[in-house]
């Protein structure tokens, strides 16, 4: 409602030299227009959406009433000071708007209709000269004809002209406003193109702009060009000049004298696109997310996985206003790289490569749009398999051999995101096709199996570049952000207490007990493995052998969860361990190590412009980085680097120790079980044959 009111105070100065000039307590040289002198047009442009964020600010607009005279106060209050960041080196001041650009044409004359007319009445007006060849166009905008015109006498008429009345033209822009701003601003910026309308200098620092040495006449302002940030380009206004003053917030003298030099403060709502990177575990890779498309299902600036599994990624953005063809996209596309360690799975030349470990699909990009910032609200979907894609997607190569991927909407998609009829249904409506609406792109990507992956804290980054344009800009305009996905290894030194046993005698079995499964992994060198997948039964599961030379088994690619390793084999005459060993990685944010993506963002918007998070739809992306932590049978660790990249390495040693020596056959302890025998035998006969001599003499 304030806006509106504000555009009601703007549209009121421009109407005001339609007062008759009857009226005016002026002197005789000021009552009426002196042609010898020219206009000047002064604009200070004002952030409306930020100034109402202060209560100071927007009580004053609140009951302003512009008048066309400039006004010091206003300018204090609105430039006050505050510096902000516009990104490429560029600011602004407290609520001004720098980079708006306005187009200005005169459109009519002025010219006083003084003649007695058939009712023998005579008549005294001003009225505004139109050429028809020249203002066909304009007038058809405004919903106005020949007809409309004011019906001169045929004494005053010329050929090739007509005349109207302020209130006639005034009244038909805006009603024209009213009933579909749009076409109203699209068909007025195509006429000032067509006319080669001249352009004030954009807005600086301070929000103004102006132009002078203006020939007196009626001219239309049209906001032709505006900063991304801007979500809607200001309504077109007639300015005239000069015009008859008017009371209001910083004028007492209405209706008493002409002015020369007009100063406005036309304002714009402002609103920044939105770009967020998150990643999390597919489900049936036993990620911990129920697999859904939900937003908040798991997704987040950082994921733990394990070689071989499947990653489910998500961009989510919030599309800027559309309210004409000059606010109308004309690029939009999103520029992402993956680390080396990390393969998109729609890329054929990776599942040629044989690196995507069945997750290959050659449709893996989708986007969708919403009307909510939720993303529950669907308005449509896009695929690669429809029949008119309106997007395509291209694989490429990037610096160290990295996997990059382009996602650019095509003129289809463009179109539909700029004229869609299916969002913005009510008659007038300001906003067009997904203006303001929620867009999501998901993909999905396998952590290699091999030595490209970066274990440890460093992790494995994925950025993404929004590039996006409207067709005022001349320049293009981007948003960053991105993922980390993270990655372990497990490493048993095995030794034996003698130095004497056989290394690849020995046999292991790694569980995962968080999860619920028995690692797969492939052999890539003596003792080195890499996670491949998951299975539900131990049989099915990889038997791991150390490095038979150094002992060594190096498990790569595990993800933070608990793992309980048993020896299930050793070389002969050396113990087994006597329990299982528990291996925990915990992988924990770091409030010590902010991502710094965002600092890197130097192209327009600023990415976290601290204006903005507190509004529905935006908030500060800000994340930390994780850093791992180990136990071992639930004492602490010091985790290894790999390659630079700190806690990386779970370290154990295993020691297996002789068993207890069995006397051998041979040995004085085996030769003596025979006779020792034979004595036992011998001493049995002999209690028997004693035995049976004393039973027999006793039967005597």
């Amino acid at each position: 409602m304030r806006f509106k009111r504000i555009l009601a105070a703007l549209m009121a100065i421009t109407i005001l030299f339609s007062l008759s000039i009857g009226v005016s307590a002026a002197t005789v040289p000021d009552a009426t227009i002196d042609f010898t002198k020219t206009g000047k047009i002064d604009i200070y442009k004002y952030d409306l959406t930020m100034a109402n964020t202060d209560d100071a600010v927007a009580a004053l607009l609140e009951s302003y009433v512009s008048t066309g005279v400039k006004d010091a106060a206003l300018e204090a209050a609105m430039d006050n000071g505050t510096v902000n960041d516009l990104g490429n080196g560029q600011q602004s001041y407290g609520y001004t708007i720098k980079g708006v650009e306005f187009s200005y044409l005169k459109v009519a004359d002025i010219v006083t209709y003084s003649e007695t007319e058939a009712d023998g009445v005579h008549r005294d007006m001003v009225l505004y000269k139109f050429d028809d060849a020249k203002d066909a166009a304009l007038l058809s905008a405004l919903g106005l004809s020949n007809a409309d015109a004011y019906p001169v006498i045929d004494a005053y008429a010329q050929a090739g002209y007509h005349f109207f009345q302020s209130d006639t033209l005034f009244d038909a822009l805006s009603a024209a406003l009213a009933a579909n701003a749009t076409n109203v601003k699209n068909a007025l910026e195509q006429y000032m193109a067509d006319q080669n309308a001249a352009k004030f200098a954009e807005t600086d620092e301070h929000g103004h702009t102006s132009a002078d040495n203006l020939d007196l006449g009626l001219y239309l302002v049209v906001e032709t060009k505006v900063p991304e940030m801007v979500t809607s380009t200001c309504n077109p206004f007639f300015v005239s000049l000069p015009m008859t003053t008017v009371n209001g917030t910083n004028a007492t003298n209405g209706g008493e004298e002409w002015m020369y030099s007009v100063t406005l403060y036309p304002k714009n709502e402002t609103g920044i696109p939105t770009l967020e990177k998150t990643v999390r575990e597919n489900v049936n890779d036993t990620g911990k997310n129920n697999g859904s498309d939900a937003i908040d299902d798991g997704y987040e600036h950082n994921a733990t996985a394990s070689t071989g599994d499947k990653l489910d990624y998500l961009f989510t953005d919030k599309l800027p206003a559309i309210t004409s063809k000059t606010t109308a996209l004309t690029v939009w596309g999103w520029f992402d790289t993956m680390s080396k360690g990390l393969e998109y799975n729609g890329n054929e030349a990776a599942e040629n490569a044989g690196l995507l470990n069945g997750h290959y699909n050659a449709n893996d990009v989708e986007i969708h749009f919403f009307r909510d910032a939720a993303m529950t609200d669907k308005i449509t979907d896009w695929k690669l398999t429809d029949a008119t894609p309106k997007f395509t997607v291209t694989y490429g190569t990037g610096e160290n051999g990295a996997t990059t991927m382009k996602v650019d909407v095509n003129e289809a998609g463009l179109n539909e995101i700029n004229t869609a009829t299916t969002v913005y249904t009510a008659p007038g409506a300001t906003d067009k096709g997904y203006s303001k609406c929620y867009v999501s792109v998901t993909y999905s990507a396998t952590l290699n199996q091999n030595a490209d992956v970066v274990f440890g804290d460093d992790g494995n980054p994925n950025t993404v570049v929004l590039t996006w344009k409207r067709s005022n800009m001349n320049y293009f305009d981007t948003l960053v952000d991105n993922a980390h996905v993270y990655t372990y290894e497990l490493e048993l030194t095995k030794e034996f207490s003698d130095g004497r046993g056989d290394f690849s005698k020995v046999n292991f079995k790694a569980q995962n007990t968080t999860d619920n499964y028995w690692l797969v992994a492939r052999q890539d060198g003596d003792g080195l493995y890499y996670v491949t997948g998951h299975v539900a039964n131990e049989a099915d599961g990889t038997t791991f052998v150390p490095n038979s030379s150094a002992g060594v088994l190096t498990i790569k690619g595990v993800e933070d969860d608990t793992y309980v390793l048993t020896e299930t084999k050793t070389d002969n005459g050396y113990t087994l361990l006597r329990d299982n060993i528990t291996m925990v990685i915990t992988a924990a944010d770091d409030a010590s190590r902010p991502c710094g993506i965002y600092a890197s963002d130097v192209l327009g918007l600023v990415q976290n412009d601290p204006r903005y998070v507190t509004f529905e739809g935006y908030k500060e992306l800000a994340h930390n980085l994780l850093t791992a932590s180990a136990t071992v049978d639930g004492k602490a660790v010091n985790m290894k680097a790999d390659n630079g990249s700190v806690n990386a390495i779970v370290p154990l040693t295993v020691i297996n120790t002789r068993g207890p020596e069995l006397p051998k056959t041979g040995d004085n302890g085996v030769w003596m079980y025979g006779p020792i025998g034979l004595a036992f035998v011998a001493a049995a006969c002999c209690i028997l044959f004693l035995a049976f001599r004393k039973r027999k003499s006793e039967d005597k």
